[in-house]
């Protein structure tokens, strides 16, 4: 470690006196020494503690510092037992021997500050450590990681805390880093890397071996300044990072029954199952016992894999007890009623911004629905997504109340009902296209979106206006109704909305 580094170490007390260019030292090892000469005690890089027994005289300084010099000594250290604070001539004589100084206050003691950088410093004791990090990354699963980050704090002095994507302290200490830290941490992009807070280092790792902290990623964060580590310390934070990312697997529910069931039953939503099918297997998830229920979609365009969207989805919503799954690149969460899910989400994204880079994630919630009416749940929040991707921030949240009302009604209505409307109006059309080749249901879905403007919408399909012409008329003809009739158009509209 740098001697810097003692700076920092605020429960030490430690004062520079004079060195400040010389800070950039390495410390080897720490020794405590009264005698007039102790040369031959020194092998180069120590910390020497002093009680000042040796001084009697400013030629005692001259002697003293001069050793500690020819014996390339990292720094001196002396306590204020004797005299208070250092002599001037003790002060003159390192400055002659370029010997940074510092001063112990009385209410330190040695024994302290030796115990202290000892284990700092101990890269055999870190290597031992590792060894066990490395047994217990085998064992960890059930165990949490609150024994594995006791362990480095006991032994080695090394304080570390996990963190999510979101800022939440998974586990770790329980003095917290400072809040701007933690939203510091949150916009680092390369790591490791070490960052300043409130005048303290801090050292940042990624759990994953990409080496570049993504949005759905874990933290590690250290005390201190890792580029002051041995090779041994900095290999420990290797093998901790490999426990830590065992335990985000553990916890990661698409491994677990509910977790697969709930996969599954996201899958049912956005078919055309039968309700009762959807009601059975929101009982087998154990969410069956809510009776109202919020969905929640979410979308990320920088090619986050489909378990890193679901994983991010779940941290964004922690503190409820979501079903999730992934449905074309779209991560679907159903949440039991919670009326404060939408600030939990903003909460969430305010904390994860800094961190997002040129991601655009987008965050639809829909409103309070029964067991009945998880569907249109579903479809409101998807839409509600699609409306959040379209705006310019880096994260949008757009919540149930600021929806189009044609999707809060279609919201209201029952699966059931939805699924026959839906299937009377666009069946025959989808079977024509399926059968032939054809492409009604865009056109009829172009045609709407440009109110019916034949020039417009033929333009749109790259078709002549005759072209154009025929398919609406086959439309009419399959469906048995006419699109120059305002609810027959309505009707379309609402068919479509609903696939």
């Amino acid at each position: 470690m740098r001697l810097r580094s003692l700076l920092t170490m605020t429960d030490l007390g430690l004062e520079l006196v004079t060195g400040e260019e010389e800070l950039d030292r390495f410390v080897r090892w720490v020794i405590t020494q009264d005698m007039p000469d102790p040369s031959r005690y020194l092998s180069g890089g120590e910390l020497v503690l002093t009680g000042m027994q040796w001084h009697h005289s400013p030629a005692d300084a001259e002697t003293f510092v001069a050793a500690l010099a020819r014996g390339r000594v990292a720094a001196l250290a002396t306590g204020d037992a004797r005299y208070g604070e250092p002599p001037q001539d003790v002060i003159d004589a390192c400055r002659r021997y370029r010997v940074p100084l510092f001063r112990v206050h009385e209410q330190v003691a040695f024994a302290t500050v030796t115990e202290r950088l000892t284990r700092m410093l101990s890269t055999g004791r870190a290597a031992d450590l590792t060894a066990i990090l490395d047994r217990h990354r085998q064992l960890v699963a059930g165990t949490g990681l609150g024994s594995v980050l006791n362990l480095l704090e006991h032994d080695l002095g090394l304080r570390c805390w996990v963190l999510s994507s979101a800022g939440r302290v998974v586990d770790g200490p329980n003095q917290t880093p400072p809040a701007d830290a933690v939203q510091a941490f949150l916009e680092a992009r390369r790591l490791p890397r070490v960052l300043i807070s409130e005048d303290r280092p801090y050292s940042l790792f990624a759990v994953d071996e990409h080496g570049t902290s993504r949005v759905a990623d874990w933290l590690l964060v250290f005390e201190g300044d890792c580029t002051d580590w041995p090779e041994e310390r900095r290999a420990l934070a290797g093998e901790l990072a490999a426990v830590v990312s065992l335990e985000r697997a553990r916890q990661d529910d698409r491994q677990s029954a509910e977790g697969r069931l709930a996969e599954e039953l996201i899958g049912l939503i956005v078919s055309d199952a039968k309700p009762a099918d959807i009601i059975s297997r929101l009982e087998l998830t154990g969410l069956g016992a809510a009776n109202r229920y919020v969905a929640v979609a979410a979308m990320a365009d920088d090619g986050l894999r489909p378990r890193e969207l679901r994983a991010l989805l779940r941290e964004i919503l922690y503190g409820t007890t979501p079903a999730a799954g992934v449905v074309d690149g779209e991560a679907i969460a159903l949440v039991p009623t919670d009326r404060t899910v939408v600030d939990r989400i903003h909460a969430a994204i305010d904390m994860l911004a800094p961190g997002l880079g040129s991601t655009h994630l987008s965050i639809g919630v829909s409103g309070v629905v029964d067991g009945e009416g998880l569907r249109g749940a579903v479809e409101e929040a998807r839409y509600a997504r699609r409306m959040a991707a379209g705006r310019g921030p880096a994260a949008n949240v757009v919540g149930h109340d600021e929806l189009a009302t044609h999707m809060l009604l279609l919201a209201s209505v029952p699966d059931e009902v939805r699924r026959m409307f839906r299937l009377r109006l666009l069946d025959p059309l989808t079977s024509y296209d399926q059968d032939n080749g054809a492409d009604l249901v865009h056109t009829l879905e172009t045609f709407l979106e440009t109110s019916g403007s034949w020039t417009r919408s033929a333009e749109l399909l790259h078709v002549h206006v005759n072209t154009l012409r025929y398919r609406i008329a086959r439309i009419e003809e399959l469906t048995g109704r006419d699109l120059s009739r305002l609810e027959d158009r309505v009707d379309f509209f609402l068919a479509l909305a609903l696939r």
